[in-house]
């Protein structure tokens, strides 16, 4: 009985770490990818970090585009490939590439902008449009 109590408990806190914390988040849209790295200029300042998480965070909620947020730190690791040099990653998915653009000039996205470039030093924009396939 212990050994089930234990194996229901780890199902249930694994389960819970894949859960989304955003009630509102829809599906991956499989149509169009929107994957940003950002690169702080003080990555070490708390301060400069929670200013760009709230401007950030603030601006998803009032997207009336982006369906699918994430948004992410560089994960420990020690495999060559994985290039965990950013600060942060934002990965956005959109039902076409026109809704994307409406995200682009959208006035929370510009928002955004105006209160965060001065955070930032570098920034890579990586759009893909996704490919069907076979079932």
């Amino acid at each position: 009985m212990k050994k089930l109590y234990s194996v229901l408990l780890l199902f249930t806190l694994l389960s819970s770490c894949g859960q989304n914390r955003d009630t509102d988040m829809k599906e991956f849209d499989e149509n169009f990818s929107h994957t940003v790295y950002f690169w702080l200029k003080n990555p070490d300042s708390q301060e400069d970090r929670k200013a760009f998480e709230t401007s950030l965070k603030k601006f998803l909620d009032h997207s009336a585009y982006a369906k699918t947020r994430f948004i992410g730190t560089p994960p420990r690791t020690s495999r060559d490939v994985v290039d965990g040099s950013f600060t942060y990653s934002l990965i956005a998915t959109f039902e076409s590439a026109e809704a994307q653009q409406n995200y682009q000039d959208e006035a929370p996205h510009k928002l955004f902008v105006k209160e965060s470039e001065h955070l930032w030093n570098k920034v890579i924009v990586y759009d893909s449009q996704g490919i069907e396939l076979e079932k």
